[in-house]
C-alpha cells in the first residue's frame, strides 16, 4: 500500500499507456465507481482523430481522485495495464529530473504494480513505469519520480543491488538520454574493428593493440563454422589509450587489408547517427535543387528524354532531364529538368507550362518540383481548410477516431451521475451564405454557416444524401425531410445523453438523420480499418451514401460476415473504376478525340 499522499492543487488524473479504442464512455463505467466524475477526456491526434493513449479524468473531489489512483492504478482496460499519476500541469516538474529515478536488469514478471508497491515505501511517488515492447513484454527496466528527491535517495541506498524477484537490480539517478550519450564519449573504451581480412587471428588483432595500452579484451565475431565475420571489438582499460589506439591504427593494412576503427556504438546508438546523416543529406540535397528542379507532366507516350531536353534547352542550360518509366520501360507520363539557377527554371515555367507541343494532344503541366513532405503538409492543410469551410458544425455531436474531423469532445456526467452526457458550448447563430460547391440536393437554397456572436443556441443538421426522393434509405428506411432545418434548443433543455458500449437503434433515434450516419460511420471506420486500411476511408463514405436505410448500416457493426461481403463489394467497385480509367487514358493516348482511326 502507499502512503498518505499530500493534497493536491486539483483533482485532475493522468491515465497512460491507454489502448487506442478506449473512449471517454469506457473510462467513465471504470473511474466513476470511484466518486462523482467532473470530466473526461481522451486525447486524439488533431487530424485523424486517433487516440494519442493517454486521457485526463477529473473528479470533484481530491479525495475521490487519491482513491481512484490507489485503487486503480495498473488496473487492466482491454488487456494492458493503464498508468495513473496526478497531472502536472507544470512541464518544468518534469524535465527537471528532480527525484526521478531509473532501474534496470528488472526481473520480466516486475510489472508496473509490482515496481510500484515495491519503492511507495520510500515516498510520494508521481509516476511509475515498466519500458515495454510492442508484445507488452518488459524490456528489463523502468522508472519510478519522486516527489522530492530525499524520497528517490532513500530509495537508492535501500534497494540498489538488492534483489528484486530473481534477479539482483541496478537502481541509480535519472540521467537524460543527451548526458548519458556526452558521458560515453567522453570515458569509452572498446574499440570497434572492421574491414578485417579473413585470416586474421584474435591474437594478431590483439598484437597491434596492445602497444597503446592494457586490452582487458580482444575478439573477431565468427559465424555458426568458425568463420571470421570481419570485424571484432577491442577493449582498453583506460579512455586515453582507447582514443590514442583509434588513431594511430585507423588504416593500418593487417593480414593484406586496410582496417578501420573506431569507437563501438550500439546498434540503437547508430541508427540514430544514421538518421540524423540522411536527415541531413536529404535538406542539403533539397536547398541545393530548391527553385532549380521542374516537375512536368502531361508527357505523351512518345516523348523521350532527348526531345524533353530539346524542347526546354531554349530557356537555359540543362543540368539533367529525366523521365520517369515503370519497370517495362513504358513512360509514366512525367518527367524532370533541373537547370543551372532560379531564373532560368522560372523562365521555362512562364514559357512552357500549359504549352501543347508539336504532334501531341494535352497542355504541360510545368512547375517547380516540391519534395514530399511539403506535398503531404500542403494536402493536409488544404483539406483541413476545405473541411473547415464546408462541413456545417457539428460539435454538439461526440465523435471517436476515425475519418469525421470534429473538435475533441469533453464528456460530463449528468445531474445525478446516472447519465454521461456530451455538455456542448455555447453554440454560434447561424446567417445565410450563397451555397459553395459540393454535392447538396438543394443549390437554390442558402447554406447555413456559423459565426461567433453569443446569440441563442442552434443545432444544424444537414441534408441526407440517401436515395427515394429524400428519404433516408430505400427499404424500410425511416421517412426523413430532406429540408435543411435549425432546431432552436432551450437554456434549460439538456444534449442528447451518450450511453457508452453498445449502441441501439433507439439511442440512434435520438438524433437527426445527418447525426445518425455520422455516428454510424464512427463506428464502421475502425472495423473496415482492420481489414481494409488504406481504404478504409473511402469504403466508410461508400457505404454512408450507399441509400441504405438506418437499419441496414447499423446491421453491419453485429454482422461481421456481412461487413466483410460489402467491403469486398466496395474494393471491386473502386477497382473496376481505376482500371476503367487506365482504359480511357489508355484510349486518349493512341486515338485523340475528334481525330478519325486510320486504316
Amino acid at each position: 500500500m502507499s502512503q498518505t499522499t499530500k493534497p493536491h492543487p486539483s483533482a485532475s488524473l493522468y491515465v497512460g499507456d491507454l489502448p487506442p479504442t478506449v473512449t471517454e464512455g469506457m473510462l467513465f463505467e471504470i473511474f466513476n465507481h470511484v466518486g462523482p466524475l467532473a470530466s473526461i477526456r481522451v486525447c486524439r491526434d488533431t487530424l485523424t482523430r486517433r487516440s494519442l493513449g493517454y486521457a485526463y479524468v477529473n473528479f470533484h473531489s481530491v479525495v475521490d481522485a487519491e482513491r481512484a489512483l490507489d485503487t486503480l492504478n495498473n488496473t487492466p482496460i482491454k488487456g494492458k495495464p493503464c498508468r495513473i499519476m496526478w497531472s502536472q500541469r507544470d512541464p518544468s516538474v518534469r524535465k527537471s529530473g528532480v527525484g526521478n529515478i531509473f532501474i534496470k536488469n528488472l526481473d520480466p514478471a516486475v510489472g508496473h504494480k509490482e515496481l510500484y508497491d515495491t519503492f511507495s515505501a520510500f515516498g510520494n511517488i508521481l509516476s511509475c513505469k515498466v519500458a515495454m515492447d510492442e508484445t507488452g513484454a518488459s524490456k528489463g527496466f523502468g522508472f519510478v519520480h519522486y516527489e522530492n528527491a530525499e524520497s528517490a535517495d532513500g530509495a537508492i541506498r535501500t534497494v540498489n543491488e538488492k534483489v528484486l524477484g530473481s534477479k539482483k537490480v541496478f537502481v541509480g539517478k535519472f540521467v537524460p538520454k543527451k548526458e548519458r550519450m556526452q558521458q560515453k564519449e567522453a570515458s569509452w573504451t572498446n574499440v570497434y574493428v572492421k574491414e578485417l581480412d579473413p585470416s586474421v587471428t584474435d591474437q594478431e588483432l590483439e598484437l597491434k593493440f596492445t602497444p597503446f595500452g592494457l586490452v582487458t579484451s580482444c575478439v573477431i565475431m565468427r559465424g555458426d563454422e568458425g568463420e571470421s565475420k570481419g570485424f571484432g571489438f577491442v577493449n582498453f582499460g583506460r579512455h586515453e589509450d582507447a582514443v590514442n589506439a583509434v588513431e594511430g591504427l585507423q588504416g593500418l593494412v593487417i593480414g593484406g587489408k586496410p582496417i578501420w576503427c573506431g569507437r563501438a556504438q550500439k546498434k540503437t546508438e547508430r541508427e540514430s547517427e544514421l538518421k540524423k546523416k540522411f536527415k541531413q543529406l536529404k535538406m542539403e540535397h533539397m536547398t541545393r535543387y530548391q527553385g532549380i528542379n521542374l516537375y512536368i507532366k502531361n508527357l505523351e507516350d512518345d516523348i523521350d528524354e532527348d526531345r524533353l531536353r530539346k524542347e526546354f534547352s531554349a530557356f537555359g542550360q540543362i543540368r539533367s532531364a529525366k523521365i520517369m518509366s515503370d519497370e517495362k520501360g513504358n513512360s509514366k507520363g512525367f518527367g524532370f529538368i533541373c537547370y543551372s539557377t532560379p531564373e532560368e527554371a522560372q523562365h521555362a515555367i512562364n514559357e512552357m507550362n500549359s504549352r501543347i507541343l508539336q504532334g501531341c494532344q494535352k497542355p504541360l503541366y510545368v512547375a517547380l518540383h516540391e519534395p514530399k513532405e511539403v506535398r503531404r503538409q500542403k494536402l493536409a492543410q488544404r483539406h483541413a481548410n476545405r473541411t473547415k469551410h464546408m462541413r456545417p458544425n457539428l460539435s454538439n455531436v461526440p465523435v471517436g477516431p476515425g475519418v469525421f474531423g470534429a473538435p475533441p469532445p469533453v464528456y460530463y456526467p449528468a445531474p445525478g451521475g446516472n447519465q454521461f452526457v456530451y455538455q456542448q458550448p455555447p453554440q454560434p447563430t447561424m446567417v445565410p451564405r450563397q451555397p459553395t460547391r459540393g454535392p447538396w440536393p438543394n443549390p437554390q437554397q442558402p447554406q447555413q454557416y456559423p459565426i461567433q456572436t453569443g446569440a441563442p443556441q442552434y443545432v444544424q443538421t444537414r441534408p441526407n444524401r440517401g436515395r427515394g426522393g429524400g428519404q433516408l434509405g430505400s427499404g424500410g428506411g425511416r421517412g426523413r425531410s430532406n429540408n435543411r432545418k435549425n432546431t432552436p434548443i432551450g437554456p434549460g433543455q439538456e444534449a442528447v445523453g451518450l450511453v457508452p458500449g453498445e449502441l441501439t437503434l433507439q439511442q440512434l433515434d435520438a438524433y437527426p438523420p445527418d447525426q445518425q450516419k455520422l455516428l454510424l460511420g464512427e463506428r464502421l471506420y475502425p472495423l473496415i480499418q482492420k481489414v481494409q486500411s488504406p481504404l478504409a476511408g473511402k469504403i466508410t463514405g461508400m457505404l454512408l451514401d450507399s441509400g441504405w436505410s438506418i437499419e441496414e448500416l447499423f446491421s453491419l457493426l453485429n454482422d461481421e460476415e456481412k461487413l466483410s461481403v460489402k467491403i469486398e463489394e466496395a474494393v471491386s467497385v473502386l477497382n473496376r473504376a481505376q482500371q476503367q480509367d487506365e482504359t480511357v487514358n489508355n484510349e486518349y493516348r493512341g486515338h485523340p478525340p475528334d481525330a478519325p482511326d486510320s486504316h
